[in-house]
């Protein structure tokens, strides 16, 4: 192939690709919103023998999103309230088929500069709608998981530096144990990260949490007062279930006086902060010493894109920069803050999004996710044999039935019917039903449509 039929190939293939997305998009609205098809039904649809032969580029693109349909969900619809998953907004979208057309590797200031400061005036605007430092690192990953352990890493590094242990000299044998204490209702992406980074599920020091999941601030003195050593805590910015919010200035307080490193998993729950209504949630988060976020979620940017912030950037230097005599440093370059050298340039969506919104913007989007949530536990409320069990706060609602069995068909029969998502969860040794305000595409009629369905669902 030379080099002018490539670029002819390129073109046919973008232009399929380009139609195929524009009616995957028109689809949304009318389309089941969860999928049709198994796993191993959509395994036959694609599998067989790899080809011999190559194939046109257009029609292996034309092919792909003619067989792609019964086997997606739809996420970025107006009715998906699954998870915790935001759709995308139309200039994130743009921004990220950009992205891939660049395919600038976005790990350092040197070799793509463009792509690094789209990401750091991206990541400053953030730390300005959170009412965090402005001097803070923000490193860009993959999701709350990722954003979560970077935090971590940094936090179990300075807290062994404080004690006197130098992590990269002489690793883990032998290092002072660190305290790693967590709220009762802390999301399993801290264990997770906890595991990562070589604490056990027996080392994990629990706090007990209130009705909606909230740290107690009681239970957190007693802890701390009995153990030694270095120390990290866990806060919680928006409880998966109940989106409730940690009591951030007196845990944070608490905490800092035993000498603790405290940490804010916020993945949807950080951007509380940028709506002046709902700001009190997040009120004395900015004393923390780091925060984890999604843009995916709550600010509604394709996936992947989440973000990693400490607090002091030389903590995040100590961390992850690496060695190599032809690696080329510029200050604080994108691979100092987060473990990847190499990586596309997620914060690119983030940073359209944001100039999209304006910060009005994204105040009322966070604004009117909350109350499409209010309007949908109210007309859930009102279904006969229907509990709403959260206080809800913030974005989420969490709802049953009088039993497990009757909650669990609630949720079998809503994905079954299409109209929109909703996810099973456990809450206090109950079966549940969580739904996740996330879209800015949801309308009012969407909720209604919803509650329409849940209201013939539940009563048959």
């Amino acid at each position: 192939m030379d080099a002018r039929d490539g670029a002819d190939d390129r073109e046919r293939a973008l232009e399929a690709a380009h139609s195929a997305a524009l009616d995957w998009l028109a689809s949304l609205d009318n389309r089941p919103v969860w999928p049709r098809a198994t796993l191993d039904e959509m395994l036959e649809v694609f599998g067989g023998e790899l080809p011999g032969d190559g194939e046109d580029p257009a029609a292996v693109v034309e092919r792909l999103a003619a067989d792609a349909g019964p086997g997606l969900v739809g996420i970025p619809g107006p009715r998906f309230f699954g998870f915790v998953i935001g759709g995308t907004l139309p200039a994130a979208l743009a921004a990220d088929w950009l992205v891939s057309a660049w395919d600038q590797n976005s790990g350092s200031a040197m070799l793509t500069p463009t792509t690094v400061a789209l990401e750091r005036i991206a990541g400053r605007w953030m730390l300005e709608l959170f009412g965090l430092p402005d001097t803070a690192s923000v490193g860009f990953v993959t999701g709350g998981q990722i954003a979560n352990f970077t935090c971590l890493a940094a936090a179990r590094n300075a807290v062994l530096a404080r004690a006197g242990w130098d992590l990269a000299d002489l690793g883990l044998r032998n290092a002072p144990a660190v305290r790693f204490v967590v709220g009762a209702d802390r999301h399993g992406s801290i264990d997770r990260a906890a595991r990562f980074l070589g604490i056990g599920r027996s080392e994990i020091e629990v706090v007990e949490a209130d009705d909606q999941g909230r740290m107690r601030a009681d239970a957190l003195e007693r802890t701390l007062e009995h153990g030694e050593g270095p120390l990290i805590v866990c806060l919680q910015a928006g409880e998966v279930h109940t989106g409730a919010f940690d009591d951030f200035a007196a845990l944070i307080a608490i905490a800092h006086q035993s000498g603790a490193w405290v940490h804010v998993d916020g993945a949807f729950g950080l951007w509380a902060a940028a709506s002046p209504a709902l700001r009190p949630l997040t009120a004395g988060m900015e004393q923390a010493d780091s925060w984890a976020t999604d843009a995916h979620k709550t600010l509604n940017v394709p996936y992947d894109c989440g973000m990693a912030i400490v607090r002091d950037p030389a903590d995040s230097i100590a961390a992850f920069r690496t060695g190599g005599d032809y690696l080329v440093y510029t200050g604080l370059d994108p691979w100092d803050v987060t473990p990847e050298l190499s990586r596309r340039a997620r914060g690119v969506p983030a940073w359209a999004a944001l100039r999209s919104l304006g910060r009005s913007g994204v105040a009322a989007l966070v604004d009117r996710l909350h109350a499409n949530a209010v309007a949908m536990a109210e007309g859930l409320a009102v279904i006969d044999g229907v509990e709403v069990v959260n206080d809800v706060d913030y974005t989420q609602v969490m709802f049953r039935l009088g039993s497990d069995e009757a909650t669990r068909a609630l949720g079998g029969a809503i994905l079954a019917e299409g109209t929109a998502v909703v996810t099973g969860a456990e809450w206090r040794g109950r079966a549940a039903l969580r739904c996740s305000m996330s879209s800015w595409a949801t309308t009012p009629g969407d909720v209604e449509r919803t509650l329409a369905a849940m209201r013939s669902l539940a009563t048959s």
